[in-house]
């Protein structure tokens, strides 16, 4: 059976760089989850990026379906950017990997649309305590793997406040994103304000 962990974890590398640090945080009854820490600089500054590994070591399933299957069905990890140096942004660690484990925890099927929420702040003074997940593809590429798995996609994550997240559900994910996009939100902000929903 291929380590579907050792070749994310090399994807990510390729990716990203080295990761700088990692946490591992393990939940009664589910596999261990790794959040990898990757430093990156761009004009505005450092940013920090923020990978889980270890949710894509089993296939998601519908939970709908009576028996999970073992092989088939989607796989995904979680990516995270912020701009560094303005809030105490590693303190998401814990957040992150509860969202890894959701799948096997609470049986959801994470895909681009969804909204994610952790119930408190995804860091200490956050404005944020739930994501939107995004479109893969742009910062890490999707990892093929051998049929007949699924591939990983690498799931970006966009912060959002309880104001966005609760117009998200009424509007939907593209009306959001287009928000952000007309008012040029700067989503790695990590103590931005809510963009205008007015």
């Amino acid at each position: 059976m291929v380590d579907v962990l050792a070749l994310v974890e090399a994807r990510l590398r390729t990716a990203l760089g080295e990761p700088d640090a990692r946490a591992a945080v393990t939940f009664l009854g589910t596999d261990r989850v790794e959040v990898l820490r990757f430093q990156d600089d761009d004009q505005e500054g450092p940013i920090v990026r923020y990978a889980t590994l270890g949710m894509s070591a089993q296939p998601m399933s519908d939970p709908t379906a009576m028996l999970a299957d073992p092989v088939a069905g989607p796989r995904a990890e979680l990516v995270l950017s912020v701009r560094g140096g303005h809030a105490d942004t590693d303190k998401v660690l814990r957040p992150l990997a509860v969202l890894a484990a959701s799948p096997q925890v609470e049986g959801v099927v994470v895909a681009p649309g969804a909204s994610l929420d952790v119930g408190e702040p995804l860091w200490p003074g956050a404005p944020f305590t739930s994501v939107l997940v995004a479109e893969p593809g742009g910062l890490v590429e999707d990892l093929e793997l051998d049929e007949p798995l699924d591939p990983v996609r690498f799931l970006p994550l966009l912060p959002m406040t309880p104001n966005e997240a609760a117009w998200k559900r009424v509007h939907g994910a593209p009306a959001l994103q287009e928000r952000w996009l007309t008012n040029g939100t700067d989503l790695r902000d990590p103590s931005r304000k809510s963009v205008p929903l007015d």
